[in-house]
């Protein structure tokens, strides 16, 4: 049986051919492009499924943004993606339109130890329901239950949750940016674009401007990437001072996802920016602080294990994962 699988992301798209043998995936042809270089997502699935010559049985499409029933409005691009539509354009059976993170949490189980850093060892018998959490674009996390005998991945669009300040820092950065956006979301400060309003509160709270240097390469390339070089380079302090607080704020809101999903099993870190500040991750003890950090309840958090996700094609798998488990429901 052959499924195509997408992963739909604000910035870019990547889809992927997998014929399945004995409940195995085996990867084909895989292309990633542009997203904002697309109209409609159909326009897009229909090129690559010409350009293949790919007879599908079976699709799915992990997407940034929530869904509703079988359609979804893209949170970051202005598509509208209709699964049944889908089916009578490409002539497949059977489409299945999922959350991004969700697509990411399916694809867990077809990860290697080589796909995956470890932040906090957490207990060698930790179980129960697991989490995930995706700093990119924007800010993704979904769930895992565990119903003692496998895993459910589901959506949550928690990345949207209100967010909450821990310290006068943090209650800075909460006053500065309810100026500019009125409501502060976790997204507003844990994504690209969320490193470089934290990158500005820092500059604004010091009394500083940005020198030239930095400013031209902030405007000609991607911003939260140039923040992040410098940061490693030392070359300029905010950057520094940014991510560092970033990378606490990731912390933070990683271990509330914890307890909102008694997550015992593990927490996974995905998405495009933890692999990128890897090193400020595992060199600082930030991130395990800020997550530990809820009072009476901070030993059950150092319990929790705690896992980046260096493979980014793990959304893909997920959605092709997804697309077998669907069935003909």
């Amino acid at each position: 049986m052959l499924v195509l699988a997408g992963d739909i992301g604000g910035t870019k798209t990547r889809l992927g051919l997998f014929e399945v043998a004995s409940g195995q995936l085996a990867p084909g042809t895989e292309k990633t492009y542009a997203s904002a270089a697309y109209a409609t997502f159909d326009e897009l699935a229909a090129g690559f499924v010409a350009e293949t010559g790919a007879r599908c049985e079976r699709a799915a499409f992990g997407i940034a943004g929530p869904i509703e029933g079988r359609r979804v409005h893209t949170t970051n691009l202005p598509w509208l993606i209709d699964a049944d539509a889908l089916e009578q354009r490409l002539g497949i059976g059977r489409v299945r339109l999922l959350n991004d993170l969700e697509a990411t949490a399916w694809g867990l189980g077809d990860l290697g130890a080589d796909d995956l850093t470890v932040l906090q060892e957490g207990r060698k018998d930790a179980a129960g329901n697991r989490a995930v959490i995706a700093a990119g674009t924007g800010l993704g996390e979904a769930g895992l239950l565990w119903d003692g005998g496998t895993y459910r991945p589901f959506a949550t669009e928690g990345g949207h949750g209100s967010f909450a300040p821990s310290g006068e820092d943090e209650v800075g950065l909460l006053r500065f940016l309810a100026l500019r956006f009125g409501h502060v979301s976790w997204e507003r400060v844990l994504s690209g674009p969320g490193l470089v309003n934290v990158f500005e509160f820092v500059l604004a709270r010091r009394g500083e401007t940005k020198p030239e240097w930095l400013e031209t390469a902030m405007r000609e390339r991607d911003a939260a990437a140039v923040v992040v070089e410098t940061a490693r380079a030392r070359r300029h302090p905010v950057c520094v001072e940014a991510v560092e607080l970033f990378v606490g704020l990731y912390g933070s809101e990683a271990g509330n996802l914890a307890l909102h999903h008694m997550a015992t099993g593990g927490i996974f870190v995905a998405g495009g920016i933890a692999p990128k500040i890897l090193d400020f991750l595992t060199a600082s003890p930030a991130f395990r602080t800020a997550f530990a950090a809820k009072g009476r309840l901070r030993e059950l958090l150092e319990a929790i294990p705690i896992r980046v996700v260096l493979n980014d094609r793990a959304p893909l798998l997920g959605a092709a994962r997804a697309a077998l488990a669907d069935g003909a429901s």
